[in-house]
């Protein structure tokens, strides 16, 4: 179990084994999630965003055909340049 007091301004400084364990670096932005029990849950934000986008794009490429890193990049330069990176 960790403690951390607030401040007059409503700022907590994170105990560094939840930092490690969150993977927090500075600059780093806290998500609190309220769970219908009440419980109060912290995670990394950046963490939880790539999370959740993982699993929105879970299967895409099989379904768009794409194969390996190379078709993905060609992907990419077709969306961004309008045209084949060949």
């Amino acid at each position: 179990m960790n403690l951390a007091k607030v401040s007059a301004n409503g700022q907590v400084t994170v105990p560094i084994e939840i930092r490690r364990k969150l993977n927090l670096k500075e600059g780093d932005k806290i998500l609190f999630i309220e769970r219908e029990n009440g419980e109060i849950v912290i995670n990394n934000a950046s963490a939880t965003a790539i999370l959740k986008a993982q699993k929105a794009f879970a299967g895409v490429a099989e379904k768009a055909g794409i194969q390996d890193e190379d078709q993905v990049q060609i992907l990419i330069d077709e969306v961004r340049y309008g045209k084949d990176s060949k």
